[in-house]
């Protein structure tokens, strides 16, 4: 067993990530210890790190804990909570804009990644069209059934394990059949394929997008969840995402949803940094 202490840059504010996680019935974490359990798959092996803050908003600590594999865990799990990332000068940046009042509220919310890259591709599909209770049940039951469990953790199915499966099996857990076939067809892409998620990591966005729209059932809102939530880029903002929308409504006190062309014109100023004006956005409605 080892174990680290790694002190970020501030602010950094890791109750607010707990807090978001919380509802998650798959998320082994600790509001008041201020700790959660990691699942990640590492040259191919699962390992389980602890992750516990000790330190302030303004001075982030963290102690971390795991098995094997130090140096890749560490970075993983530095990547998944993005702590490269200093969020200083990404809040200095919305200061001279309308947003700097939501940053100043939320200040050090990061942009927390995914746990896993093809999970993350999974529960954008699971995820659509349903509330955020409905969707947490039926990624559960998903994991749960088709999963693995190590150290009182669950590990999300991997590929070679979703190919595999029917439609039929994916519809007893109360799936669309739509739904079943569009996971199941990312699986098969990625297993008989050869589609690299991880190798997703090194290409620009569009290059990721015409790669993942020729699947059947990826359109760009899974492909957008998929760049902010799973490979953490800065720059995205989803014009059809209700959300956003109804975060700048409140914002700018419209008397209805912003249309796409007033959203452009808000946005100018926020670049490069749209994926915090989302995130932050997203907060000011919850």
């Amino acid at each position: 067993m080892w174990q680290e202490t790694l002190q970020i840059e501030g602010p950094y504010n890791f109750d607010s990530v707990l807090e978001r996680h919380a509802p998650d019935p798959l998320k082994q974490l600790d509001l008041v210890q201020r700790s959660i359990k990691v699942p990640v798959i590492v040259g191919g092996n699962p390992e389980v790190v602890h992750v516990k803050a000790v330190g302030s908003i303004e001075q982030p600590t963290f102690i971390l804990t795991g098995n094997n594999n130090k140096q890749e865990v560490i970075k993983r799990v530095s990547e998944i909570f993005q702590w490269d990332k200093p969020l200083k000068e990404i809040h200095n940046h919305f200061q001279q804009t309308d947003l700097r009042d939501i940053f100043h509220r939320f200040i050090g919310t990061p942009l927390v990644l995914d746990f896993d890259l093809f999970g993350s591709l999974l529960k954008c599909i699971i995820h659509q069209q349903i509330n955020m209770k409905f969707a947490y049940k039926l990624t559960d039951r998903f994991v749960k059934k088709f999963g693995f469990e190590q150290d009182g953790v669950w590990f999300f199915p991997q590929p070679h394990t979703v190919a595999k499966l029917t439609v039929e099996q994916l519809r007893e857990l109360q799936l669309s059949s739509r739904k079943a076939e569009y996971m199941i067809s990312i699986a098969k892409e990625i297993v008989d394929n050869g589609l690299d998620l991880y190798e997703l990591k090194e290409l620009p966005d569009e290059q990721i997008f015409n790669r993942l729209t020729q699947i059947r059932g990826v359109g760009r809102w899974t492909v957008e969840n998929f760049l902010l939530f799973g490979l953490g880029r800065s720059n995205l903002f989803p014009l059809a995402d209700i959300g956003i929308q109804n975060g700048l409504k409140n914002l700018y006190r419209l008397e209805t949803k912003p249309t796409i062309e007033q959203m452009e014109f808000y946005k100018k100023d926020w670049e490069p940094y749209l994926s915090y004006a989302s995130l932050y956005l997203w907060r000011s409605i919850e």
